[in-house]
């Protein structure tokens, strides 16, 4: 645990201290650090208010001036249940249940006393820097079929300058937000009748969806994949071969009946690939194999943690996979690192974070293949460059697999890019190819997600640029503005050769005021504006007026059509 970590722990301490002193009644459920910040969670029988917030605020600081002792001691189980079930701390006793050995550890400052191992700081006189942020439901241990609490988010640093940065960067994010955006810009929704965590993709946010789509199949016939389509359902011993019913079924959603038999709807694009494979017999002169396919999959979340575009029940992987000869392995993980790193490049993302997930404690396989595996995955990070923390245990069941973070205009990290290789369904499945030798041999699979879903990635997009898309993946490339409507019919002209020339263009020729009609392409995050007047009409130009103010002085008609083709062509970000 860092210094940080350990400050915010015991301001999650304080703020509990505080609200048992407002709120007597409330119990006590948990309260970590995480990365930004701590929070805790509540039983309390009527909600927070945000005026609530204040003044458990003022009480923290109250508690902070009080300077109480972080003191630690030990309890034997027998008298730590007793001591908390007088107290009907039903969370707390719960945990107590699930621990090892015959003691617990206590913490207390003032009269305030908490199950926690620690560690905390000396004292509550060392928190300086702090706030509360938000407040939010949360289900007891995740599980939506437990009590609802209430989690109260706070953060707190060691200087007053890291914490205002903070503030500064959660208002920012709250301007960015993809689901006040996808509303505003008219993106996207999520509907009740329609079901919780499906998302309704409308023009204007499938135009650029269309975009990414296309550049993403573009990149991989040039990169040496074909693309490939498989059913949304199959029939139920498919998964039970692949191993998904036993390590995967809580994401999976009930069997459905059709003609006597199960089918389930696809949580993973894999074994329809690798039904695709067994089609035909394989030759050593046939690999690699490349297939991707932008697959739609259905994986079931809980209701508390689904979050506009970021955490959904379906969504579309830019899926692929890789059968290779294990000669071939590690330079195929080589050859997708550096394709992650093209695709995440021509989007704005240049930052990231990198993790190797190692073997869980639910596995397939042998602990042999996968350190072989473990292995490519390392050697192929260090040749390519990229700096890597272990994750411990948190490969999938298949297989250990690299998660590339992005990291977004406000340095926030976002999990979209994953590979993971994969020894043990090729076997699950009886894959097979004919060697050098001429003998059968069992081929390594490949799995690898460049954007990881469209969806989620969409949602990091909106927010990485504010609304405020580089022209290629805008949904309105222009919108030509008239003065007076004298200059119709001649904006028409433009408005027909623009299109013509693949550009997407919007008309205002309404009979307002041109400041009404900029400002209401402003708020559209429209790229650029042609303001066209009686000037522009007899000289035959237009005034190019970008997004922010930024006049661009006259231009020809062609001239300006030239410059604007080249910079949707290029992908460019400026």
């Amino acid at each position: 645990m860092s210094n940080l970590d350990t400050l915010r722990h015991s301001c999650s301490h304080v703020m509990a201290q505080a609200v048992k002193r407002l709120f007597p009644e409330v119990k006590l459920a948990i309260g970590p650090f995480i990365t930004d910040g701590f929070y805790y969670d509540f039983d309390k029988k009527e909600p927070f208010i945000p005026e609530d917030l204040d003044r458990i605020y003022s009480e923290m600081k109250k508690i902070v001036k009080e300077d109480h002792e972080f003191r630690q001691y030990d309890k034997n189980k027998k008298d730590a249940i007793r001591f908390l079930g007088e107290k009907g701390e039903k969370y707390k006793l719960e945990i107590i249940a699930e621990l090892p050995g015959d003691s617990v550890s206590f913490y207390e400052q003032g009269e305030f006393v908490d199950l926690c191992s620690g560690p905390h700081l000396k004292s509550t006189g060392e928190i300086k820097w702090f706030k509360l942020t938000s407040i939010a439901g949360a289900y007891w241990r995740g599980n939506e079929k437990r009590e609802m609490l209430q989690r109260i988010y706070g953060t707190a640093f060691y200087e007053k300058k890291d914490l205002n940065e903070y503030l500064n960067i959660i208002e920012e994010a709250k301007k960015r937000d993809h689901r006040k955006l996808g509303r505003e810009l008219d993106l996207f929704s999520v509907h009740e009748e329609g079901g919780a965590g499906l998302i309704y993709w409308h023009p204007r946010g499938s135009i650029i969806r269309k975009e990414i789509e296309d550049f993403w199949k573009e990149e991989h016939l040039k990169n040496g994949y074909e693309l490939i389509n498989i059913p949304h359902i199959a029939k139920m011993e498919l998964w039970k071969t692949s191993g998904h019913l036993e390590f995967y079924q809580e994401n999976m959603y009930s069997p459905i009946d059709i003609d006597g038999q199960k089918y389930m709807i696809k949580p993973m694009n894999c074994p329809g690939h690798i039904l695709i494979y067994k089609t035909n017999l394989r030759s050593y002169r046939d690999l690699p194999i490349r297939w991707a396919e932008l697959g739609t999959v259905y994986r079931y979340e809980r209701s508390g943690v689904l979050h506009g575009l970021m955490r959904v029940r379906g969504f579309t992987q830019d899926d692929a996979h890789i059968f290779c000869m294990p000669e071939q392995l590690e330079a195929e993980i080589i050859r997708v690192i550096e394709f992650v790193l093209l695709i995440l490049k021509t989007f704005g993302f240049e930052k990231y974070e990198v993790c190797l997930s190692t073997r869980p404690d639910k596995y397939v396989g042998t602990p042999g293949n996968w350190e072989k595996a473990t292995d490519a995955l390392k050697k192929a990070l260090e040749k390519v460059g990229l700096k890597y923390e272990i994750d411990p245990g948190e490969g999938v069941f298949y297989g250990p697999k690299v998660d590339i973070k992005i990291k977004d205009s406000l340095n926030r990290a976002w999990q979209c890019s994953t590979i993971q290789v994969d020894f043990n369904l090729p076997e699950r499945f009886k894959m097979k190819f004919i060697n050098r030798e001429g003998r059968e041999e069992t081929p390594i699979m490949i799995h690898r997600a460049l954007m990881g879903s469209l969806e989620r990635f969409f949602g990091v997009l909106i927010e990485h640029y504010g609304g405020n898309f580089p022209l290629w993946l805008a949904p309105v490339h222009v919108a030509i503005l008239t003065i007076t409507d004298d200059q119709v019919e001649y904006a028409k002209e433009i408005l027909e050769k623009y299109k013509a020339a693949g550009l997407r263009v919007k008309a205002d020729f309404a009979n307002e005021k041109i400041s009404k009609k900029i400002r209401n392409a402003e708020v559209k995050k429209v790229p650029y504006m042609l303001v066209i007047g009686k000037n522009e009409q007899e000289s035959g130009k237009i005034m190019v007026r970008k997004k922010g103010g930024k006049s661009q002085g006259q231009f020809s008609v062609d001239e300006w059509l030239k410059i604007a083709v080249e910079e949707i062509k290029s992908r460019s970000l400026k």
